[in-house]
């Protein structure tokens, strides 16, 4: 029972690694797998588990799935809303001017993928990040170091907050980081970002020119954007006072957002409801069937492999090595599986790997969820130019790791 387990696990892993090739959701593999191999346990139960036992370590899975399931679906709502609004274009053309250079261009969108992805997912971080770009009339070469840079800020914004990242808010689910400790990853993810963006931009000399038609934000939108970083802030603020969990804060102030919503919209056939619809559940419904999957190599023992690689070098660098290993399997999973092992480290050494597994997956164009979207948007982006950045990225991406391990060791 236990190869058929890890045989589905596997098949999982390579259904999801070669989405584009055969053209099946990752969502749709995973949860299928994933629901399955739970079934298998309660029809062919293992060393003579009883199905009481069985359904106790199902119920301990969906728990934790449930928490961070939520906590996504409060957070995308809000980003749903504002999104479909064009409020985030609307500041993001009132913040370029008509004309700039080349590489203070590159500044701006990094520092801007940089942030807004530390506040929203990442998918919506991207998209946005590249509508800046898609347009322009510059060389092919030039557009793809835009758009590498931009899927490396995005993953790097995210890692410093609950909100930014699922690994982050996983790692601090698990209680192996505090909010106050993850805000010690700026600096490191940041610097990363301006190393990436200085090399990006040696050769970059020439000026860009921006003609598009600034649209008008209207007041409930500014309004419901306040609601929501007034939000992220109380989900800081009472986890690092009161230990709230973040789920219950957000679902706070997603009430607080349908109620101030329904009062602005009073006027309108408008349905702040709606906009839950528009929430890309596929990507819930991956995390669900991925972390079903993992929950079960747990129960079955498969995991505890995972600590070799710790039992054979020092952590922070086989934390170093993992981040490397998420560029080829999803961190999702990757991150799901240390968790379950609960690998003996320092705070220092976890703050580490949530750098690594956060970041770690831009190397590779198929190694995070802002590549897969950069491929699809920019059409000069592929497996192969990717990769013709990989020595750039992977100095940014050591010179953020190492910082972020230090800055562990001299803060925690």
């Amino acid at each position: 029972m236990s190869l058929v387990i890890i045989g589905l696990a596997l098949l999982a892993f390579v259904l999801v690694v070669f989405e584009e090739v055969i053209h099946i959701n990752k969502a749709k593999s995973t949860l299928f797998l994933g629901t399955l191999c739970w079934l298998l346990a309660y029809i062919l139960p293992m060393e003579g588990a009883s199905s009481a036992a069985v359904t106790h370590q199902l119920n301990e899975n969906l728990l934790e799935i449930a928490t961070l399931w939520l906590f996504l679906m409060a957070a995308m709502t809000f980003v749903a809303y504002l999104n479909s609004q064009g409020f985030v274009s609307s500041l993001v053309q009132r913040m370029l001017p008509a004309e700039l250079h080349e590489r203070t261009l590159m500044v701006i969108l990094g520092a801007f993928a940089f942030v807004f992805s530390s506040f929203a997912d990442n998918v919506t971080a991207t998209l946005v990040s590249l509508a800046v770009i898609t347009n322009l009339k510059v060389a092919v070469r030039k557009r793809l170091k835009y758009a590498t840079l931009v899927v490396f800020a995005v993953n790097s914004g995210g890692v410093s907050l609950i909100t930014g990242d699922v690994t982050t808010l996983m790692i601090f689910l698990a209680g192996k980081v505090s909010v106050l400790d993850l805000l010690l990853l700026v600096v490191p993810s940041l610097c990363g970002v301006v190393v990436l963006a200085a090399m990006l931009g040696v050769r970059m000399r020439g000026r860009i020119r921006f003609d598009a038609e600034i649209k008008p934000i209207q007041r409930t939108d500014v309004i419901i954007a306040l609601v929501f970083v007034a939000t992220i802030f109380a989900t800081l603020g009472l986890n690092a006072a009161y230990q709230v969990p973040p789920v219950l804060t957000f679902l706070f102030g997603l009430s607080c957002m349908f109620l101030i919503a329904q009062y602005l919209m009073r006027k309108t056939n408008r349905n702040i409801m709606h906009y839950i619809r528009e929430i890309e559940f596929d990507t819930l419904l991956f995390f669900l069937g991925v972390l079903l999957i993992v929950g079960m190599l747990k129960e079955i023992g498969v995991l505890n492999t995972l600590t070799n690689v710790y039992d054979a070098m020092a952590p922070h660098y086989a934390n170093y090595l993992m981040g490397l290993t998420s560029a080829l399997i999803d961190n999702v999973p990757l991150t799901a599986a240390l968790l379950k092992t609960d690998v003996a480290m320092s705070p220092a050494s976890w703050l580490a790997l949530t750098y690594a597994t956060g970041v770690g997956g831009s190397l590779l164009v198929i190694g995070s969820a802002a590549g897969i979207i950069a491929m699809s948007k920019v059409k000069e982006l592929n497996f192969i130019s990717y990769l013709s950045m990989f020595g750039y990225l992977l100095v940014a991406y050591s010179v953020g790791y190492w910082m972020s391990f230090w800055v562990g060791q001299l803060f925690m």
